[in-house]
C-alpha cells in the first residue's frame, strides 16, 4: 500500500497538485504544464514496455523505484529549467510503471497463495492514500511565501520517510517470496492470455478517458475558485474517494463478477468525465472528482486481478502489457485535447470535446465488457481467479 501510495501518489500525481502553485509562482504556462505532464505519460509508457524485461526480481525492481522516485521529486525542486524539469519527470514515470507492475506482481501472487485476495483492495488502496496525501500536503502547506519548488522537496522528504517501511518489509522477505523474471520474455505480439487483447483495448480507453479529468480538475476547480483553501480540495477528495472505493469493492468480489463490475465503473467514470462539460460549477468539479476518483483505482485492481487470472505463467508480462496500454491512452489524453485546440477557438472547448470523446469510449469498453461477462456466463467458465 505504501509503496503504491509513494510511486503513484507523489511519482505519478503529485505534479497535478503543485501545477497549479507553480503557475501562480510564473514558473509555468498552461502549454509547459502540459509538455511536463506528457514527457511523465511517456516515461509512464516506457517503462510498462521495459517493465518485463528488466532482470530483477519484483521486491528488487520495486526498491529501485521508490528509491528512485524520492530522488527525482526532490531534484524536481531543485533545478530551474523546463528540460531539467521534463526529464526529470519522464524518468519520474518510468520509475512509477516499474513499482507498480513490481508490487502488483509480487503483491497479488502473495495474496493468491495465502488465500488472502479480497485483500488486494487495500493494497490499491495505497493509490487513493498518495494522492489525497500529496493534495493535503499541498492544501495545508500553500502559503503565498512557500513556493512550489521548496514543496517539491518537503513532499520528497515525506515520500523518503514512507519509502523506510516498504523497503523494511521487502528487505526481510525470504528468496522464495518472490517471483524470479521469466527467462524468455514473450514476443509483443504474441498473445499472453486468453482475451488479452480485448482487455488491453478496455484498459487503455480507461487511461483516455480518465486522465484529462484527473489532470485538469484542480485547475478546473481553480478557474471557479481563485483561493487554494477551496479549489485545493478537488485532489485530495479525487484520492480519497480512490483509495475507500478499492477496499469497499473488494470485499464485494466474492459475490460480484469482475467483468460486470468492471464495465460499470467505466458507466460510471463516463459520467464523471462528461459532468463538467454539461455543468460548470465548483459542484460538478467535486462531484467528477468522486466519481472518476471512485472508479479509477477500482478498474485499477479489477483489470490487474482478471488479466493475472488469465495467466499460467509470467504474470508480470500481461500486468506490463496491460500498464503499457493504459500509458498509451493516458499519453493520448492531452495530445488529442491539443489537437483539438487548433480546431476550436480557445482550450476551454478543445478540452470539452476531448471529455466527450473520453466519455464515448469509456461507454464503449463498458458494452464490450458487458458482452464478454455474458459470454463467459454462458460458456460456464468462472471469473474469479
Amino acid at each position: 500500500m505504501l509503496s503504491l501510495a509513494v510511486a503513484m501518489g507523489v511519482g505519478r500525481f503529485a505534479f497535478t497538485p503543485i501545477f497549479p502553485l507553480m503557475m501562480r509562482d510564473g514558473l509555468l504556462t498552461n502549454e509547459v504544464g502540459a509538455l511536463l505532464a506528457a514527457s511523465n505519460y511517456m516515461g509512464y509508457l516506457v517503462g510498462a514496455l521495459l517493465a518485463a524485461r528488466v532482470r530483477l526480481k519484483p521486491l528488487s525492481l520495486q526498491a529501485l523505484g521508490l528509491v528512485g522516485t524520492v530522488a527525482v521529486t526532490a531534484a524536481v525542486g531543485g533545478t530551474s529549467t523546463i528540460v531539467s524539469w521534463a526529464v526529470l519527470r519522464f524518468i519520474a514515470g518510468v520509475l512509477s510503471a516499474w513499482t507498480l507492475v513490481a508490487t502488483t506482481t509480487w503483491a497479488l501472487g502473495w495474496l493468491a497463495a495465502h488465500g488472502r485476495p479480497h485483500l488486494a483492495g487495500v493494497v490499491f488502496a495505497g493509490v487513493g492514500l498518495g494522492i489525497a496525501g500529496a493534495g493535503l500536503f499541498c492544501l495545508l502547506v500553500a502559503r503565498p511565501q512557500v513556493t512550489a519548488r521548496t514543496m517539491w522537496v518537503e513532499l520528497a522528504v515525506l515520500a523518503g520517510a514512507a519509502t523506510l517501511i516498504p523497503l523494511w518489509i521487502g528487505w526481510g522477505q525470504p528468496a522464495s517470496a518472490e517471483t524470479a523474471p521469466s527467462k524468455t520474455a514473450p514476443s509483443p505480439r504474441q498473445e499472453a492470455a486468453p482475451g488479452a487483447r480485448g482487455l488491453v483495448v478496455c484498459y487503455t480507453l480507461f487511461g483516455f478517458g480518465y486522465i484529462l479529468p484527473a489532470t485538469y480538475l484542480p485547475a478546473l476547480a481553480r478557474q471557479l475558485v481563485d483561493d487554494p483553501q477551496v479549489f485545493g480540495w478537488a485532489w485530495p477528495v479525487f484520492g480519497t474517494a480512490a483509495a475507500i472505493s478499492t477496499v469497499v469493492v473488494s470485499c464485494g468480489l466474492r459475490k460480484l463478477d469482475r467483468l460486470q463490475v468492471w464495465a460499470v465503473s467505466h458507466l460510471v467514470m463516463a459520467v464523471g468525465v462528461v459532468l463538467p462539460v454539461l455543468w460548470v460549477s465548483l459542484t460538478s468539479v467535486v462531484l467528477s472528482a468522486l466519481l472518476v476518483g471512485g472508479t479509477f483505482m477500482v478498474i485499477t485492481m479489477i483489470a490487474m486481478q482478471e488479466a493475472r487470472a488469465r495467466t499460467e505463467g509470467n504474470a508480470t508480462a500481461i500486468l506490463a502489457r496491460m500498464t503499457a496500454g493504459f500509458a498509451f491512452g493516458q499519453l493520448m489524453g492531452p495530445v488529442v485535447s491539443a489537437a483539438l485546440g487548433r480546431l476550436t477557438p480557445d482550450h476551454a472547448s478543445a478540452l470539452n470535446y476531448a471529455l466527450a470523446l473520453a466519455g464515448v469510449g469509456l461507454i464503449l469498453s463498458a458494452l464490450y465488457l458487458q458482452y464478454e461477462a455474458r459470454q463467459k456466463l454462458l460458456l460456464k467458465v468462472p471469473c474469479h481467479g
